[in-house]
């Protein structure tokens, strides 16, 4: 018996909608890795590519839990020297709402090349409007 793992035209991609609205940050991360990497389904292979792709709305509105609005601190280096810019939680919440999630969700999600196409199925929106209704996108609740 050997095993059978799944073709491109055997794999179905969903649409998810999550409304991040009250909704607490790592609990929408975690959903939306899981979702990205296909771990929900049956067919998942570690080494393909067999999720789906997640809308995140509301990401202005999303919570977080003790005192990581002041002490939750986002960096990155420009290249240059001294170019390490640090911004707290409430900072990059204020001036760009989506990264919070963007960032929480791929710091979830493997490291590779897979990793990063995974990563291209995940569309966060800061208010409730999306551009995808087309694709018939399902609604999931995160607690």
């Amino acid at each position: 018996m050997s095993t059978e793992f799944p073709s491109k035209d055997g794999i179905i991609r969903q649409w998810h909608v999550i409304d991040a609205q009250e909704a607490i940050l790592g609990k929408i991360a975690s959903k939306a890795a899981m979702l990205l990497m296909g771990k929900t389904k049956p067919i998942y292979t570690p080494f393909l590519d067999t999720g789906d792709h997640v809308i995140v709305i509301n990401a202005d509105k999303v919570k977080v839990s003790g005192r990581k609005e002041e002490d939750k601190m986002y960096r990155h280096f420009t290249g240059y020297p001294g170019g390490l810019v640090e911004k707290s939680l409430k900072r990059v919440r204020a001036e760009k709402p989506v990264r919070l999630i963007e960032d929480a969700i791929f710091g979830m999600l493997p490291k590779t090349k897979l990793g990063k196409q995974m990563y291209r199925k995940l569309k966060v929106y800061a208010g409730d409007k999306h551009p995808h209704a087309a694709q018939k996108p399902s609604a999931l609740a995160v607690r």
